[in-house]
């Protein structure tokens, strides 16, 4: 049940306790148990929202960043990870595998903003040795949405 508990809510985090029991096929009691298990071992971490940004009139920026850094010694990436994560601007950071080491996620309200804080704050970081940014330009996926779905054509077609 556990897996599939997850999968589904992972998907939709709303869906009603009542509907996920009947889906699962267990009584509504054993979901809510379930649940509140896994956000106490931290499994679950947190419920989100995902937001098309784009059709909204607020302006962000986001960016992928990849960085370069000495490792720490005894402490290895998580010492210089948790630095950068504590930044309100950053999204997400992952250790990497390849030419980079961490990859920083951030936002901002505009393109001077993310450079600013990649010139002024990552990079002048002790353990930062390179970065590389990427604006993101537009999504067409995340975390498992579509954003740009085609429309089907609705015109009717006329034949002679």
């Amino acid at each position: 049940m556990r897996e599939e508990l997850l999968a589904i809510i992972e998907k939709n985090s709303r869906i009603d306790l009542k509907e996920l029991a009947v889906i699962l096929g267990v009584e509504e009691i054993d979901v809510v148990n379930e649940i509140a298990a896994l956000e106490a071992e931290g499994v679950i971490c947190g419920y989100h929202t995902l937001i098309n940004w784009e059709k909204t009139d607020i302006e962000k920026v986001s960016a992928l960043i990849e960085v370069r850094v000495t490792p720490q010694r005894g402490q290895g990436f998580d010492s210089i990870a948790e630095r950068i994560y504590k930044y309100p601007e950053v999204r997400s950071v992952y250790l990497m595998s390849g030419a980079y080491d961490l990859m920083v996620i951030l936002e901002g309200k505009t393109l001077r903003e993310v450079s600013n804080f990649v010139s002024d704050k990552l990079s002048t970081l002790d353990s930062v040795l390179s970065t590389a940014t990427h604006f993101i330009l537009k999504k067409y996926k995340d975390h498992g949405t579509a954003f740009a779905v085609k429309k089907e054509d609705e015109r009717e077609m006329i034949t002679p």
